[in-house]
């Protein structure tokens, strides 16, 4: 396939679902109207303990800047009451490297001359051993996107092997069929996490131009098929900096929130990143996305959703993460690695490179303690299985 390829069509060899939802959520992102909000509009959303899709749309506007401290405030109220005190704690465990899409803004990218590699199972079964012995247990799962070089059957394996080590193990890997995530469910997956990356479907176009993943509504779908493979979460997210982020905000929360509708049983959570520099690329840095808006997007998220599961990545720095975890943040990464195998062997020394930049690099431990000290409670695992 060439950078030509339509992006709005499917190839063969992927499930299309019979469903409308693409244009509903594309509908509403599209109606956004930054300057259509007032500040009578915000104080009006905040008086309301449901929120509307216009009261929501308020608070991601800049007329709910001024507001952002009594935002904070009312989302702390709102998580401590779903949530409690509860912090989940994971990490990442990055599997193998190897893609073939090209995403100009991504350190994985099939153009971007990086050392790659993937984990034999012995060296899988050392990385979890090691992630295991600090006191993890949830892991997510991730490769780069190559069916050639991580095929389902590849990944199922490496799942099965987590499984062994991990009362909770996600995937966030390329999108896959319906059948192929009932595949990886019976392996031991228990989530699948999908980066839409922009629901502006015109950029899109302009920054995946090679790959399964240039597809924009397959991606899209991945979610729903996970939820029909018999998954019990899956996670959403835009890559905030890429496009305007406001739009993406409101078109990842609706999309969560129509899934959520659709599906009551499915656990539902949002991740907030932002871009971060890469390999052979430092100047990738969040557009217009500041800590500030950063924070009031969160908050408007857990407004929107009060149950939805909110993880903030070590994308960001300690201090970020050690006060967003007090206002509405209910999960964060410890411990990370972003590169291939780099728990192998105490020098830290990857098989293969990273796909980003980390700010926060604190280890299991020290996260653990930065949590209680916040008068939280870190949590590895809040299932019993029976």
């Amino acid at each position: 396939m060439t950078a030509r390829t339509d992006h709005m069509t499917y190839w063969p060899d992927m499930d299309i679902l019979d469903s409308t939802m693409l244009e509903e959520v594309l509908s509403y992102r599209d109606s956004f109207d930054n300057n259509a909000y007032t500040a009578e509009d915000v104080r009006t959303a905040m008086r309301k303990q449901n929120l509307g899709v216009h009261d929501f749309m308020s608070l991601l506007s800049t007329a709910a800047l001024p507001f952002l401290e009594e935002m904070a405030q009312k989302a702390k109220t709102v998580t401590r009451r779903h949530f409690g005190n509860n912090i989940a704690l994971f990490t990442p465990l990055y599997f193998a490297n190897y893609c073939e899409n090209y995403c100009i803004y991504c350190g994985f990218n099939s153009h971007n001359k990086i050392k790659r590699a993937k984990l034999s199972e012995e060296e899988l079964h050392k990385e979890c051993r090691a992630i295991a012995s600090t006191g993890m247990e949830e892991v997510l799962m991730l490769t780069g996107e190559s069916r050639h070089m991580s095929d389902v059957a590849y990944i199922g394996g490496a799942v099965k092997i987590a499984r062994q080590y991990f009362r909770v193990v996600g995937i966030e890997i390329y999108p896959v069929n319906v059948d192929e995530y009932k595949f990886l469910h019976e392996c031991g997956a228990d989530y699948v996490t999908v980066f839409q990356e922009t629901y502006n479907s015109d950029k899109y176009e302009t920054l995946h131009l090679e790959g399964h993943k240039r597809v924009f509504p397959y991606r899209f779908y991945a979610q729903e098929r996970a939820i029909l493979g018999g998954m019990r979460g899956v996670g959403f997210a835009a890559l905030l900096g890429l496009d305007d982020y406001q739009k993406d905000a409101v078109a990842t929360a609706i999309h969560a929130a129509l899934l959520q509708k659709k599906y009551p049983h499915a656990e539902i959570s949002l991740s907030c990143p932002r871009l971060r520099p890469i390999i052979n690329n430092d100047k990738i840095n969040p557009k217009d996305v500041d800590e500030r808006r950063l924070v009031q997007i969160i908050c408007a998220y857990r407004l929107f959703l009060p149950y939805a599961t909110i993880t903030v990545s070590s994308r960001e720095n300690a201090r970020f993460r050690n006060n967003i975890i007090k206002i509405a943040a209910t999960k964060i990464s410890a411990g990370v690695c972003v590169g291939i195998g780099a728990h192998l062997d105490e020098s830290g020394e990857e098989k293969g490179d990273e796909q980003f930049e980390i700010s926060d690099t604190r280890s299991f431990d020290e996260i653990y303690r930065a949590v209680k000290e916040a008068g939280m409670q870190p949590v590895t695992s809040d299932y019993i299985f029976v």
